[in-house]
């Protein structure tokens, strides 16, 4: 008896428990409000206003989808790595978070049609040598845990380079400030910005890995919900709302995105 009372409160502990209802539009137009996770350490992707509040590109295309489904936007702020428990548990509804679409992932969430992509970039000083992929083997290399780079350098590396992984991008932008690595893999916008500010740290991006598009994300049961986004992304895509948004936040045009 003991045994299964500590099972039963494992599975809940874990999230093991009864998995989360699928949700329909219809439920979230009853509720009256949607909870929506978004990152707020990938600027202009994500990022907080003056007063802590999640502001960036991500947050802007979650309250122009609370504007099309008429209901409140309540946005939760997430860290990479916590991108899918919040969303299998339902502590979000669904994701609008600079999600890269991937087979893996696909295992687990359902990805809308790209509304945004990302450059999925090397950096390292510009002495370094760092050129390619290659030329990484042997070097300490920093990654955001559970990120798309940590899942491409994971994969092309093994264990011919000591991947190091952080729990948000600050840290990894942080890590090779202070030499603490080699280089880093991360998001190629953020990382041209935030190193141009310190040009005495001669760190520069080295090579792309990867342009990435990146989907809202639901749970895979969510067949409703993913209907009605892939047509909110599609109408707003077409209508030049998204390029609009896209321009305010990276002064330059909407990105060409593949459809699936």
């Amino acid at each position: 008896m003991r045994l299964l009372k500590f099972i039963a409160a494992a599975a809940i502990a874990f999230g093991l428990a009864r998995p989360v209802a699928a949700q329909t539009i219809d439920e979230i137009l009853t509720k009256g409000q949607i909870n929506i996770g978004v990152l707020i350490d990938v600027p202009p992707y994500g990022t907080v206003n003056a007063n802590q509040e999640p502001d960036g590109y991500d947050a802007d295309v979650a309250k122009l989808m609370g504007k099309y489904l008429g209901v409140k936007v309540n946005l939760i702020p997430l860290t990479g790595p916590n991108r899918i428990p919040y969303l299998v548990t339902g502590k979000v509804d669904l994701l609008i978070a600079t999600f890269g679409i991937t087979p893996e992932r696909a295992k687990q969430v359902m990805f809308s049609i790209p509304y945004s992509a990302i450059e999925n970039s090397v950096f390292a000083r510009t002495d370094s040598g760092i050129k390619s992929t290659a030329d990484l083997k042997g070097k300490k290399v920093g990654v955001p845990r559970g990120s798309v780079q940590d899942v491409l350098l994971t994969n092309a590396l093994g264990t011919s380079a000591k991947i190091q992984r952080f729990d948000d991008d600050a840290s990894t932008y942080q890590a090779l400030a202070s030499g603490q690595v080699d280089a880093i893999a991360e998001t190629g916008f953020t990382g041209r910005e935030l190193y141009a500010k310190s040009p005495d740290l001669k760190i520069g991006e080295a090579f792309i890995l990867l342009r990435q598009p990146n989907g809202i994300t639901m749970r895979k049961d969510q067949y409703n919900l993913l209907r009605w986004v892939n047509t909110f992304v599609y109408y707003t895509k077409n209508n030049g709302e998204l390029a609009a948004i896209w321009t305010k936040w990276f002064k330059t045009d909407f990105p060409t995105l593949p459809t699936f």
